[in-house]
C-alpha cells in the first residue's frame, strides 16, 4: 500500500467544490505536523520584511497548493509564485484560489526546479516536502541562491534520515513511495546549502518521538485503512473522535519540545545580503 496514490485521490475529492477545497486546507494544516512547522516559520520570516515594498514569495513544489494561499491570505502585502511540475496539481489550486479574494496574489506556472525559469528577486522561497523527489538537489540550492534577493530567506522542510520517508526494509514495504532518498542528515543538508551559498540560521529536527506517534495515528492509521478499502471512510470520523484529540495534543508538544533528533527537518537558510 503507497501513501502517494491514496493522497492525490483525496485530493482530487476535495477539489470537486470550494468549500471541500477549503476543507481540505483545513484538514492538512490541523493534521499534518510539518504545517504547524513550516506556518510558524513563515510567519516569523515575514515579519522581518520592510512594510515599504511587496513581499515576493516562490512557492516551489507547491504541490496541492496550501502554502501559496495561506501566504497570501495571512499576508496581503505578499505576491506568491507557485510552481511545480505536476500540471493536475497547479489546475486544481489555482481554480480554488481564483474563487477567492486572494486570487490576484498568486501566479501559477509549470517549472521544474532544477533547470528554474522564474525570475526573481524573492523574499522568501518555500520548498515544503519536496527535496526528497529531486536528486540534483545541490542544483536546486543553486538556483534558490540565484532568484532570492540579498537577505531572503529559503525554508526548506523534508524528511530526515531518522526514518522520515517510514522505509521498512526493502522497497516493497515502504509505505511513502516516490522518495529518492530516505531523508536528509541536518549536516548534510546544511552543507549543500552552504555549498550553494546560502547560510543555514535556524535548524531543527521535527516528528520528535511526539510528533511520531502523532503522524502514526493522525495520518498513517487511517491512510492504511483507505488502502485497504475505501469503505472505510465511513468510519474514520468515528476514528478521528477519539484520535484527533491525542495526536493534536502530540503534535503541540513536539512544536513546544527541543528534539534532538526526528524523523523530519526544518532549515532555514538566507542569502548574505550586502551589509553583511
Amino acid at each position: 500500500m503507497k501513501y502517494d496514490p491514496i493522497k492525490d485521490r483525496l485530493g482530487r475529492f476535495f477539489s470537486r467544490h470550494p468549500l471541500l477545497h477549503r476543507l481540505f486546507f483545513g484538514v492538512l494544516n490541523l493534521l499534518f505536523l510539518r504545517a504547524w512547522y513550516v506556518r510558524r516559520e513563515i510567519r516569523r520570516i515575514m515579519s522581518l520584511q520592510p512594510a515599504d515594498r511587496r513581499v515576493r514569495v516562490l512557492d516551489a513544489g507547491t504541490g496541492f497548493g496550501q502554502y501559496a494561499y495561506f501566504v497570501a491570505k495571512n499576508f496581503p502585502e505578499a505576491t506568491v509564485r507557485a510552481v511545480d511540475v505536476k500540471q493536475e496539481y497547479l489546475d486544481r489550486a489555482k481554480h480554488f484560489v481564483d474563487q477567492t479574494p486572494q486570487a490576484d496574489q498568486v501566479t501559477w506556472a509549470i517549472d521544474d526546479l532544477t533547470d528554474l525559469k522564474s525570475e526573481g528577486p524573492f523574499d522568501l522561497i518555500l520548498s515544503v516536502d519536496v527535496m526528497e523527489h529531486i536528486a540534483e538537489d545541490r542544483t536546486v540550492f543553486e538556483h534558490f541562491q540565484r532568484v532570492l534577493r540579498p537577505g531572503g530567506h529559503v525554508i526548506i522542510n523534508t524528511p530526515s534520515d531518522q526514518g522520515g520517508s517510514d522505509v521498512q526494509g526493502d522497497e516493497d514495504e515502504s509505505f511513502i513511495g516516490e522518495h529518492v532518498r530516505d531523508g536528509y542528515n541536518m549536516e548534510d543538508l546544511e552543507g549543500k546549502l552552504r555549498d550553494a551559498g546560502l547560510e543555514p540560521v535556524r535548524s531543527i529536527y521535527t516528528y520528535g518521538e511526539y510528533g511520531s506517534t502523532a503522524w502514526r495515528w493522525l495520518i498513517k492509521r487511517p491512510m492504511q485503512m483507505l488502502g485497504t478499502t475505501w469503505a472505510s471512510i465511513v468510519v474514520l470520523p468515528l476514528y478521528y473522535l477519539a484520535a484527533l484529540p491525542i495526536g493534536l495534543f502530540l503534535n503541540a508538544k513536539d512544536v513546544a519540545h527541543d528534539n534532538e533528533t526526528g524523523t523530519g527537518v526544518l532549515v532555514v537558510a538566507r542569502k548574505a545580503s550586502s551589509g553583511d
